[in-house]
């Protein structure tokens, strides 16, 4: 999970909160949100860091605080977020999972600090100091099943292995620099899945300088 930078949010989500009953449900623009929050996202499922796409299935726009309890805020934009299917090899997380179950942290929040809050294993397993937060990322958005810790630990493996020689020696300030601003992708566009978890691994040596 990464924090997210909520952008402007699509006109026609405007003009339909000014046109009374409006509510999700009876919004016809549900495509150009879509579109809208998988581009502010970088092409990543704002709970897991899987790809998501603009068009196509695989993709669906998430109520962090849930539509059905908080109606109010159905057509928030702050509350909205773009995610994956939540749906492998029969097992379900992020929203499939979470469901109308409530979640403390929002990641388009920036007061939450997600990114600040989580940890990740040299395992794949992701976790947090944070006791209730630590439990919602299992419990409620199941982000510790296999299939998402195998993808976390291979994508780890593969870039400490693509540092070759060069990975045995400690990497010096201004190439972990370097390399952290590659991976956040500064350049914009989408950015490569889970590349929090490459992220945490840089700071965390050059929080040892």
């Amino acid at each position: 999970m990464r924090n997210i930078a909520k952008g402007r949010e699509p006109e026609s989500l405007t003009r339909h909160r000014r046109s009374p009953p409006a509510t999700y449900d009876n919004y016809e623009e549900k495509a150009a949100l879509r579109r809208c929050l998988v581009q502010e996202q970088r092409g990543l499922c704002c709970y897991c860091m899987r790809r998501i796409r603009n068009e196509g299935g695989g993709t669906t726009t998430e109520h962090w605080h849930p539509q059905s309890r908080y109606a109010k805020e159905q057509l928030d934009y702050k509350n909205l977020l773009a995610t994956c299917s939540g749906k492998t090899n029969g097992y379900l997380h992020c929203d499939a999972s979470k469901a109308n179950k409530n979640l403390s942290r929002n990641p388009a929040d920036p007061h939450h600090r997600v990114e600040e809050l989580i940890r990740y294993k040299p395992n794949g397993e992701i976790a947090s100091d944070d006791t209730n937060f630590d439990a919602e990322l299992t419990g409620v958005l199941n982000l510790n099943l296999p299939f998402l810790v195998n993808n976390r630990k291979a994508v780890l493996s593969g870039f400490t292995e693509s540092l070759g020689k060069k990975g045995a020696v400690p990497l010096k300030r201004g190439e972990l620099k370097k390399l952290i601003k590659q991976w956040s992708g500064q350049g914009g566009g989408d950015l490569d899945e889970y590349c929090q978890v490459i992220i945490y691994w840089l700071q965390k040596r050059l929080r040892r300088f």
